[in-house]
């Protein structure tokens, strides 16, 4: 984080989910880590999209106070240079591996949410 302040942030409740432990120790902190490479060798801005994707049924839930458990998470990334998007896309189990990154279009498919309307968008290919 380039401030005290944004690292403060970053670690408010509002950022959080709960997440299978060996998932976040390993493949998802993978996941981090190629984020935060690319966003270091990037010449320009990159945004970067982190969130839960709960199932179509009633999602699991965990604690006194019922909270919901997502299914999946993904961790779409934008570089506002090259206009590429993509996303990392994950089940939220401690067995998951992380695979290869999916297309905006994709994730786009799998969430049915319109992430960066009106963004134009460069043909995909793997950043990796």
């Amino acid at each position: 984080m380039p401030s005290a302040t944004a690292m403060a942030q970053s670690f408010s409740l509002a950022n959080m989910v709960p997440q299978a432990p060996q998932n976040n120790r390993k493949s998802w902190a993978g996941i981090e880590k190629a984020t935060r490479k690319y966003v270091q060798r990037a010449r320009g801005n990159v945004y970067v999209i982190t969130g839960p994707v709960f199932g179509s049924a009633a999602p699991t839930t965990i604690g006194q106070d019922q909270v919901w458990v997502p299914q999946y998470l993904f961790k779409l990334v934008y570089d506002s240079t090259t206009h590429r998007a993509w996303a990392h896309w994950i089940e939220n189990s401690d067995s998951a591996r992380a695979g290869q990154p999916i297309t905006y279009r994709e994730l786009v498919k799998r969430t049915g949410v319109e992430f960066l309307p009106g963004v134009p968008l460069a043909e995909w290919h793997s950043a990796f």
